[in-house]
């Protein structure tokens, strides 16, 4: 048997031998806390015969309990689950060490309680994650994803703390992602918005604020969107070979993650047309779902590890829900179901300061040469050039 499954007979032992105990168990501990249904159901009938006013329960002090407090249960108990005969109950009472350590028995039974919930919640998140990303919707895994944060904040609370996020020390890896499979139809769309945002740049606008890089399932994809919002950004001008300069810059070129035709049949105008805005949208949801994918796997090893006190399996786990309340804080702005919020600038959103826009244009204009005040002499004329440098052979 499991240290759990020791801690449930013992905390039930505890009560066949002395009954008011469950004054300090009753606040907290609840009947579905029990992994084992024969543990519940007997749980359920002490509560219950409790509450009927059972003589046993009102008994105060270290006298004898009436053997009608064991029988009783288990009569009641029998009615929801098979097998339970009064010599099972008998056992239990061995089992349990003492009698007055009622309450730590009951703690542990909690924590056993709050990783097997974790862990079943993060197993329907996830399996909700891979359905929608096969359907191509995202609704199953919403729900799912504000199940399992209401239930991390309800196990906090019982546990006699706040949801509180808290990142992992690093002796506690995340564990390792597979690679998700990636539709091509996602693909597709993922190729089609950046055709879009460089055939129509102002377009950039309406979508930098919600719609960031990492929500690209393509790594390539990612760097070209990066670039457009580096230009964007800077004010510089947007085409085929500005957006091809930008990710030679960023090393994307140099590392094999694009090549040159096929930046610049992504970033071709004549190619696109289309509404940047709904097909961000549907990026931003399939982000959503990977990315709830990624974070259910994380939060169930977290529930597998037995080694974490609940407090730290808790606020882990919330930690590893940050990056996913981050995507679906964005998906609802993309889909109009959440206001943007105003940027704290001077200039229109998306659009950067005038002063930025003429130091990047500087950078791309030819400089005009300065008018003197008066005509130069011949001895203080510069020379100049007619013809470009050429370089004399060595």
């Amino acid at each position: 048997m499991t240290p759990l499954v020791h801690a449930e007979q013992a905390v039930l032992g505890s009560v066949f031998l002395a009954p008011g105990q469950l004054d300090h168990l009753s606040p907290w501990l609840r009947p579905e806390h029990f992994s084992r249904p024969a543990h519940a159901a007997i749980y359920a009938a002490m509560l219950r015969l409790r509450a009927d006013g059972h003589p046993a329960s009102k008994a105060q002090g270290a006298g004898p309990v009436p053997m009608s407090w064991m029988t009783d249960t288990v009569a009641k108990a029998s009615k929801h689950t098979r097998g339970l005969t009064a010599s099972y109950a008998h056992s239990l009472v061995a089992a349990c060490p003492r009698p007055e350590h009622a309450a730590v028995y009951g703690r542990m039974v909690l924590e056993g309680a709050i990783h097997r919930s974790v862990a079943q919640h993060a197993s329907r998140l996830h399996q909700a994650a891979r359905a929608d990303a096969i359907r191509g919707g995202a609704e199953e895994t919403e729900h799912h994803v504000q199940v399992l944060s209401d239930v991390l904040a309800d196990l906090a609370r019982r546990w006699g703390g706040e949801p509180r996020p808290v990142a992992p020390p690093a002796s506690v890896p995340p564990p390792p992602a597979p690679p998700q499979p990636v539709g091509e139809q996602l693909l597709a769309d993922e190729e089609f918005l950046l055709g879009c945002l460089s055939a129509r740049p102002q377009k950039l606008d309406e979508v930098v604020g919600w719609l960031h890089p990492i929500d690209f399932a393509d790594a390539g994809h990612q760097q070209i969107y990066r670039s457009l919002g580096a230009l964007h950004h800077r004010g510089e001008p947007i085409d085929q070979l500005t957006v091809l300069w930008e990710t030679q810059r960023r090393g994307a070129l140099a590392d094999r993650t694009l090549d040159t035709e096929r930046v610049l049949w992504i970033c071709d105008p004549s190619a696109f047309a289309g509404s940047a805005e709904y097909v961000g949208e549907q990026v931003v949801r399939a982000s959503l779902v990977r990315t709830a994918a990624a974070s259910a796997r994380q939060v169930r090893a977290l529930a597998d590890d037995e080694s974490l006190a609940p407090g730290q399996l808790i606020g882990y786990a919330l930690h590893a829900l940050g990056p996913l309340e981050e995507v679906r804080r964005r998906w609802r702005i993309g889909a109009g179901a959440e206001p943007e919020p105003q940027r704290p600038s001077d200039h229109p959103a998306g659009s950067p300061p005038a002063a930025r826009i003429e130091a990047a244009r500087s950078r791309s204009r030819r400089p005009r040469p300065a008018i003197p005040a008066t005509a130069p002499t011949a001895a203080s004329r510069p020379a100049v050039l007619d013809r470009p440098h050429r370089r004399s052979p060595s």
